[in-house]
């Protein structure tokens, strides 16, 4: 009977041993958390002094940091980085609008990437890299997908009236009506999805639209910052949301921990670019960690930002700082790294793999320079002017002021007269980087919205994402009071040869109404402006059409028979000598 036992003992030991061996070697989950518009400065941990982060403090403390960590300053051009493992100028994101801000039809993710790998793919948030198929998160390698469209919650191109609360996003491109605040919205969702997903690891993007402006949060995030508000920091209200976040993240590693999830799931934390509204430009509110530069600034506030990634199992964490150059294109071929992923090597990436670096198993990555490109405009961005190249602690701003920003964090002390040799030489990288870029497809077409593809039966297209050269409208406000632009180009692709109908709005589809009046249902209470164009107008594949409006409809709309192939949409409405680009745009495939 000793005996029996004694093998049945060793038995139940050695399954013991390979059910905790499997479990060693089973890939690792991933949550790749990305906030928006929260800057190098706007944690506690960072040194801020006003604002209360514990929970990302935590995390902080838990995890390797990169110190040295860049993004783009804007945030489409990050996103498309991140998702790519290539430079705006690369894969063709380096702007907001304007027909910049989404992948070509061609792009590789990460998600795709994972998918392909034997994870669960979901994203929740905001994508900004394109609202039409093909550049749509559910055409980019996501199973799963709740979102907002366009770049924040509220503009023109997303859900009609979205205020932040009780708002209506899409599940896998389909509206839907949720209950809450959107950061508390998306984190409830991943645990909702984890919950759901036991068989496979999880790959899951969490890109949150806060801090970004609006700056809307319940009153009492906000409230133990009022006080400070206009004589210590900028926005009691940004603050407030940034309370909001860490409360979030507290709940997700909680949710973590009791589902032992924890040990073998990669989080990520970072953001998208500089701080806008946690510090003043003037450098008199708010903190900075003593750089200059804010959203959208070459200055090094502008695209230095926090990352933080914590690996139990990996042996990634402890509370270290790493202080080499690192960017946002090395995320995807780490993690790709990090999951045992090979990488196809045609996928020309721009990034590195630094997970030897984040295991502690080299001191320094391979020598690199790394490039800030982006332009608000459907124009490439200039190949010197408005850039930064940086290599190791030097920083070149537009070719010619030069900065060591170990010394000179600020970047008041421009130092280019005394190292000539060191200028020449990071130009000439950039002349290369830039003469390769050129020959790109991403480079020198427009990403394209298809229309007549099963995947997507109607298409919207907004004067938010019209390309031309007047100023931007991107507001559900802008359009309610009347404001005109004369954007009216969109790069479209035809699916196959067809009759189309294109619908020329004043209003979405979501809250319709007359052209010359006000949608019938006044949501939110805007302040509204009637317009009274005469006329509409189409110019597409050589040929241009107009009609008359007469003011009680919703929509003018055209049948044309088109040829496949891409091509550029102009539609406009026309009121006396004034003639500017169309408010909301829809297309479909008729036969």
């Amino acid at each position: 009977m000793k005996n029996s036992l004694t093998l049945i003992h060793l038995i139940c030991l050695l399954f013991a041993g390979i059910n905790m061996n499997a479990k060693t070697q089973q890939k690792p989950n991933v949550i790749l958390i990305l906030t928006d518009d929260l800057g190098i400065g706007d944690l506690a941990c960072e040194g801020n002094p006003w604002i209360k982060t514990p929970n990302i403090d935590a995390f902080y403390n838990e995890s390797v940091r990169l110190s040295d960590f860049h993004v783009s300053p804007l945030c489409a051009p990050t996103r498309g980085a991140i998702m790519t493992g290539q430079y705006p100028v690369n894969n063709g994101v380096w702007a907001t609008f304007k027909g910049r801000d989404a992948l070509n039809e061609k792009a590789i993710t990460m998600a795709d990437i994972f998918k392909d790998n034997g994870y669960h793919t979901a994203m929740f948030g905001k994508w900004h890299l394109g609202d039409n198929y093909p550049s749509r998160p559910t055409d980019s390698g996501f199973e799963t997908v709740i979102q907002h469209l366009a770049g924040g919650v509220g503009e023109l191109s997303d859900h009609w009236g979205n205020t932040y609360f009780d708002d209506v996003y899409y599940v896998n491109n389909e509206a839907q009506q949720f209950t809450g605040y959107c950061t508390d919205v998306w984190f409830s969702e991943t645990q909702k999805y984890i919950e759901q997903t036991k068989d496979k690891p999880f790959f899951i993007y969490l890109p949150t639209n806060a801090p970004h402006d609006p700056l809307i949060v319940a009153e009492k995030y906000e409230k133990p910052y009022q006080h400070l508000e206009g004589k210590e920091v900028v926005s009691a209200k940004q603050m407030g949301m940034i309370a909001n976040i860490d409360e979030n993240m507290g709940q997700l590693n909680q949710f973590l921990i009791d589902n032992n999830l924890a040990d073998n799931t990669i989080v990520i934390f970072m953001s998208d670019n500089g701080s806008r509204y946690g510090y003043s430009n003037d450098g008199k509110l708010g903190y900075n960690k003593n750089f200059r530069g804010i959203k959208g600034s070459k200055l090094e506030g502008g695209h230095r930002v926090p990352f933080y990634i914590r690996w139990p199992e990996g042996n990634i964490g402890g509370g270290k700082d790493i202080s080499q150059l690192s960017a946002h294109v090395d995320i995807l071929p780490t993690l790709a790294a990090l999951c045992n992923i090979e990488l196809a090597q045609n996928m020309d990436l721009d990034g590195i793999d630094v997970s030897d670096l984040l295991r502690g198993k080299k001191n320094k990555p391979n020598n690199r320079s790394v490039f800030v490109h982006h332009r608000q405009d459907w124009r490439a961005p200039e190949a010197v002017n408005q850039t930064c190249i940086m290599k190791d602690s030097w920083r070149l701003i537009n070719g010619k002021e030069l900065y060591d920003i170990e010394k000179d964090p600020s970047q008041r002390n421009n130092v280019a007269a005394q190292h000539p040799e060191l200028i020449t030489s990071l130009l000439q990288q950039n002349k290369k980087f830039i003469e390769k870029a050129k020959l790109r497809t991403e480079y020198q077409e427009l990403p394209v919205n298809i229309v007549g593809n099963a995947a997507q039966e109607k298409i919207k297209l907004t004067v938010q994402h019209a390309i031309g050269d007047d100023r931007g409208i991107w507001k559900c406000e802008q359009v309610a009071e009347g404001l005109t632009n004369k954007n009216n180009k969109h790069a479209i692709g035809i699916e196959k040869d067809g009759l189309y109908e294109i619908s020329l709005c004043r209003w979405p589809k979501e809250c319709p109404g007359a052209i010359w009046g006000v949608p019938a249902v006044n949501k939110n209470h805007y302040d509204y402006t009637v317009i009274k164009p005469t006329e509409a107008r189409i110019k597409i594949q050589n040929r241009e059409f107009t009609k008359a409006i007469k003011g009680n409809e919703e929509a003018i709309i055209f049948k044309v028979h088109l040829k496949k192939g891409h091509t550029i949409l102009e539609n406009d409405f026309i009121e006396a000598d004034n003639t500017y680009g169309v408010n909301y745009c829809y297309i479909k495939y008729l036969n």
